[in-house]
C-alpha cells in the first residue's frame, strides 16, 4: 500500500500546549487512543496540562523530533509549534526559524522516516493588503506584510513543492482567528477576540485593541478542531489543495463581538484603544472562501457568531466560578 493510502496510527503533535494543540491532543485521543497520540512541546509539562504519553522537544532539534518519532514509532505529525502574529513583529529572528526552519525540519523528518502524513496548519496571516478583502479567494494574491505571514506562505509553498517532488503526504489550511474557553491564545493579532469574554466576565469591561469596524474571520475551536481531523482524515485523491485550504467560520466586526457579549453580560462596558496590531488586521482579509474545501473533503462549519458567544459564556462562567 502506498504511503498515501495508509491511514495514521501513531500521532505525534508539536507545540501541543498551545492553544490549538492542548485540544487537539485531547480530541485525537479520543479518536486514535491515548497512547497512539504524543503531545511534545519545548516548555514541557511542568503544570500537567496534558496526560503523558508527553515529551519535551526543541522544534530547531531535529535529533529532539527524531527521537520521539523512533521511541513510539510515529507514522503521522501535526506540526503546530509556530510564533504567532503580534509575538513574531516582536522578535522576527525567532519567528523566522520557528515557523520556516522548523517547519523545514519536520518536512525533512517526514522523508527520512517515511511518515504517512504531515498536517502544517497556516493561517490568514498568508494575506496582505493587496488581497481581496471580502470573499477572499483560495487562490490569490499572498504577499503578507507580517514576518508570520511571510513564513507561512514559504511553509504552504514547501508543503507543496514536498508532496510534488517526493510524494509526501502533507497537508495545511488557513485558519482564521481562533476562539476557545480552554486555553489562552499566544500573541496573536485576533487574541482580542478571546479576551474580551475573559474581561467581560472577570471585570465587566474590555479594551479592544482594534477599532470598531475591524472585520477579521474568526473560528470557535470546535469548528478548528474537527477541520484539523477532517483534513487529515480526508481521502488523498479527492485533493486538488493540498498545504493551503482556506476554511471559514463566521466573520464578524470587532463592534458586533462587543454587543453579542453584551447580550450574556449585564453592564459590560467596552472602548476600543487600536494599537500597532491594528496594521496586521487591516492587511487581513474581512471574509474567505472556502469553496474548495468544501468540494474536496466536505468542510462546513457550525458555529457562527450568536452560537459560539452563547456557549463561550456557559463554559466560561464554569470555569471561572
Amino acid at each position: 500500500m502506498s504511503p498515501s493510502k495508509r491511514s495514521m496510527e501513531r500521532i505525534l503533535i508539536t507545540g501541543a500546549t498551545g492553544q490549538i494543540g492542548s485540544e487537539l491532543t485531547g480530541a485525537l485521543r479520543e479518536r486514535y487512543g491515548k497512547d497512539n497520540v504524543v503531545a511534545a512541546g519545548h516548555r514541557g509539562n511542568s503544570g500537567g496540562e496534558l496526560e503523558d504519553p508527553f515529551e519535551r522537544i526543541e522544534v530547531l532539534d531535529e535529533g529532539s523530533i527524531a527521537r520521539v518519532i523512533e521511541r513510539y514509532e510515529i507514522d503521522s505529525l501535526f506540526h503546530l509549534a509556530a510564533i504567532l502574529s503580534a509575538r513574531g513583529e516582536e522578535n522576527p529572528q525567532l519567528a523566522f526559524e520557528v515557523n520556516l526552519i522548523g517547519s523545514y525540519k519536520v518536512l525533512e523528518l517526514g522523508l527520512e522516516y517515511d511518515l504517512r502524513r504531515i498536517l502544517i496548519p497556516s493561517s490568514i496571516g498568508v494575506f496582505g493588503p493587496e488581497t481581496p478583502k471580502e470573499n477572499t479567494p483560495n487562490e490569490t494574491v499572498l504577499r503578507p506584510t507580517s514576518i508570520y505571514g511571510v513564513t507561512k506562505v514559504a511553509a504552504e509553498l514547501l508543503g507543496d513543492y514536498y508532496f510534488r517532488r517526493f510524494g509526501l503526504d502533507v497537508r495545511g489550511l488557513r485558519l482564521p482567528g481562533i476562539v476557545s474557553h480552554k486555553t489562552l491564545p499566544g500573541g496573536g493579532t485576533t487574541d482580542y477576540a478571546v479576551e474580551a469574554f475573559y474581561g467581560a466576565l472577570q471585570e465587566g469591561h474590555y479594551d479592544f485593541f482594534v477599532r470598531e469596524d475591524t472585520v477579521l474571520p474568526m473560528m470557535y475551536m470546535p469548528d478548528c478542531i474537527r477541520a484539523l481531523i477532517e483534513l487529515a482524515e480526508a481521502d488523498l485523491e479527492r485533493l486538488d489543495h493540498h498545504s493551503d485550504f482556506n476554511v471559514s467560520g463566521a466573520s464578524f466586526s470587532a463592534g458586533q463581538l462587543a454587543r453579542e457579549i453584551g447580550k450574556h453580560v449585564d453592564d459590560f462596558t467596552y472602548r476600543f484603544q487600536p494599537d500597532e496590531r491594528q496594521r496586521i488586521a487591516d492587511s487581513w482579509p474581512n471574509s474567505l472562501d472556502d469553496t474548495a474545501a468544501g468540494e474536496e473533503w466536505g468542510w462546513e462549519a457550525r458555529y457562527g457568531l450568536e452560537e459560539m458567544a452563547a456557549d463561550m459564556i456557559e463554559k466560561l462562567r464554569l470555569k471561572i466560578s
